[in-house]
């Protein structure tokens, strides 16, 4: 308890938990909805979150949030999203893999997911999509 009588318990993430809340925000940055509101994107991206997009391009996190909205049109519909896995790497580290279709564009795509310094929330660390050929 700190002074003011409010508890300071950190919650607990079982690896389960930790995984279903990176998958829960990485899918939520796959809609149009989010990715056209840079306040609510901002809230998924990790303050040092950095992107190799599947162009190669190297992006940080403020050339992202600026860019997001220009990717595609709200109205749209968000990419397909297949093969989502999760792992508990560490304590506080979440890596997914996946891949993504949006018409005939296919990319195989990996995230680490880190938990906030406040302990409450999942925030995308690192991203990486990859240009596939696959079916």
């Amino acid at each position: 308890m700190t002074g003011s009588g409010q508890s300071t318990a950190r919650r607990s993430w079982s690896p389960g938990d930790s995984v279903a809340a990176a998958v829960e925000g990485e899918l939520a940055l796959l809609t149009p909805g989010v990715r056209a509101d840079p306040a609510e994107a901002a809230r998924l991206l990790d303050p040092e979150f950095t992107e190799i997009g599947a162009s190669g391009t190297l992006w940080t996190r403020d050339a992202v949030l600026a860019a997001l909205p220009t990717f595609e049109d709200a109205g749209t519909p968000g990419a397909e999203v297949l093969e989502m896995t999760g792992t508990l790497l560490a304590p506080g580290w979440v890596q997914l893999r996946f891949v993504t279709v949006r018409g005939q564009r296919r990319a195989r795509r990996t995230s680490l997911w880190r938990l906030a310094e406040d302990g409450e929330r999942w925030r995308m660390y690192f991203h990486q999509g990859t240009p596939a050929s696959d079916t």
